[in-house]
């Protein structure tokens, strides 16, 4: 009996750890996405810090979440499919952003088809901001923050940090000033983010409910080095679909959508276009990466 207490007992701590609370700041993003154009778009995305972590990203996708977990719930009592493509908005960034304390070593994710499987493509790197802390001070917000400058990814930029919330990170890669990164934006104003609030958030997932769906949750993890991310990256971008494509057979093709009078050919070709006009919407990247020279 002490012995199946104490396996109940460790189940529990073990179930209570398990639960871990988020600090999530949301930051608008104000951005430039075209470089011949001086049409400004708006995102808002959202740094959730843990204790162990932090995770960068578009806001718009976990927005979603409850609704499409509603959707997907009510389909499967129901017994009648919708096409959640059609409720859903699509992001204005895919990629994701982790920052492991206290290292701050960066993972960058991308999302990529390898045949009808997701993957995570990842590399790892450590920035290396080498801040020029000012003695200037304004109010951003509801903040006292001070000023800050430094040199990335061929831009020059301008941070506000604030000792009022004992954070050393910021939004996208940027950290490591005596405080949270409360705005920051580059010399031209192409990438402009700004701190707008931020909440508590128990019982935090790093998934959102549309990942847990996919096969393999988000996908397996593949680890690459800088220079093949980017050329990988850069080709599937080009024809998102090229591996998926050989997969669908004339006759999987010529199936219709359950409850749909579109076919399943309709529907890749419609979900291929999106893909597309999403990945050719920008290309005025946050960074101009340069290779590393062998």
């Amino acid at each position: 009996m002490k012995k199946l207490f104490s396996v109940v007992l460790l189940a529990i701590t073990l179930a209570a750890s398990a639960q871990v609370t988020a600090n999530r700041f949301f930051y608008e993003l104000t951005f430039k996405p075209k470089q011949d154009s001086t049409r400004m778009d708006k995102v808002m995305t959202v740094l959730d810090i843990t204790p162990e972590k932090s995770l960068f990203r578009d806001f718009t996708t976990i927005s979603q979440d409850s609704l499409i977990k509603s959707k997907v719930e009510m389909m499967q009592k129901s017994g009648v499919f919708t096409d959640l493509s059609k409720l859903m908005k699509m992001p204005k960034f895919s990629y994701k952003v982790t920052k492991t304390y206290p290292s701050m070593e960066v993972q960058y994710v991308e999302t990529i088809l390898n045949g009808m499987t997701p993957v995570q493509l990842m590399y790892k790197e450590k920035p290396d901001f080498r801040w020029a802390i000012s003695n200037e001070k304004a109010k951003i917000g509801e903040y006292n923050a001070q000023k800050a400058t430094t040199e990335f990814g061929g831009r020059k930029w301008t941070a506000w940090f604030s000792t009022d919330l004992p954070f050393q990170d910021g939004p996208y890669k940027f950290n490591g000033l005596p405080g949270l990164i409360v705005k920051i934006e580059d010399a031209s104003k192409n990438y402009s983010w700004e701190l707008k609030g931020n909440k508590k958030v128990p019982n935090f997932e790093e998934l959102t409910y549309m990942e847990k769906m996919m096969p393999g949750g988000a996908g397996q993890i593949t680890e690459v080095k800088r220079d093949k991310f980017e050329k990988t990256f850069a080709d599937y971008k080009k024809d998102p679909f090229a591996s998926f494509r050989p997969h669908m057979t004339p006759q999987i093709m010529s199936q219709k959508m359950p409850g749909s009078d579109q076919t399943i050919g309709e529907m890749i070709k419609d979900q291929e276009k999106r893909t597309k006009d999403f990945y050719n919407s920008t290309d005025n990247p946050i960074e101009f990466y340069t290779p590393a020279k062998k």
